[in-house]
């Protein structure tokens, strides 16, 4: 059986969620690039760089910062394969007409919903994201674990290290650039600007085969990373989570 992105759900743990076909996932996405695509375009101005280095077939990590709210919009609208990432499970929860007009637009761009505050939050989002790289497909996540509390890059979860390892799959990093600008703080309506999307070269890092419980390679793979959405992405680098800065 083929999985879509909407097929997860991660409260104790991820459990089948049978909500769409595959070809109802592909349709709606299609269909939201189709209409809202242009309208976000026009509004946010994207300027794509590298959007080639996305292999167009079979598993593939994407692995960027991550600044406020529209970035989740922007990143799946300017990718022609659907993306599937986590993110929380509020945004398809929600009642009357703008919950599910949320939950719709949502899920048709990957989005799989997950309970982050749970105990089990990291182990489900983690055997989500290997089950979504299994059945080849592409799987966004922001290695720092929630957005930038002051727009620098902060240190990486090594979840992103544990999933390349254990499927063998790429990672692509990318860079979103000037969306904290348009959504200050991530909450309320985004103003309309230019924004840019960088792509960097797909990683692979198979000389670490077999090795995804190693707690120094995990860092060492995901500290690469960071340095390279560092690279693309020209934000000052903070060894330090974000949770903790936030917390501070």
């Amino acid at each position: 059986m083929v999985l879509t992105c909407t097929d997860f759900v991660g409260r104790a743990g991820p459990r089948p969620r049978p909500l769409t076909t595959p070809e109802d996932s592909l349709s709606r996405f299609a269909l939201i690039k189709a209409v809202l695509g242009p309208v976000l375009r026009l509004m946010f101005r994207p300027r794509v760089e590298g959007v080639d280095q996305i292999p167009g077939s079979g598993p593939v990590i994407l692995a960027g910062n991550h600044l406020t709210f529209i970035d989740s919009m922007i990143l799946p609208l300017v990718v022609d394969r659907q993306v599937c990432f986590i993110g929380k499970d509020e945004y398809v929860t929600g009642k009357g007409f703008k919950g599910r007009l949320m939950a719709w637009f949502f899920t048709g761009v990957g989005m799989i919903p997950v309970d982050r505050e749970g105990a089990g939050a990291a182990v489900a989002a983690l055997h989500t994201g290997r089950r979504v790289l299994e059945e080849g497909r592409i799987f966004g996540i922001y290695p720092e674990g929630t957005r930038s509390p002051d727009g620098r890059l902060y240190r990486g979860r090594t979840g992103i290290a544990r999933l390349t390892l254990m499927t063998g799959a790429p990672v692509v990093p990318f860079a979103l650039i000037g969306t904290d600008k348009l959504q200050p703080g991530g909450a309320g309506l985004p103003r309309p600007g230019r924004v840019t999307v960088r792509f960097g070269e797909p990683m692979e890092f198979s000389r670490y085969e077999g090795m995804d419980r190693d707690r120094y390679v995990l860092r060492a793979v995901t500290d690469s990373v960071m340095a390279e959405v560092m690279r693309l992405s020209g934000q000052e680098y903070v060894d330090m989570y974000a949770t903790k800065a936030k917390a501070a």
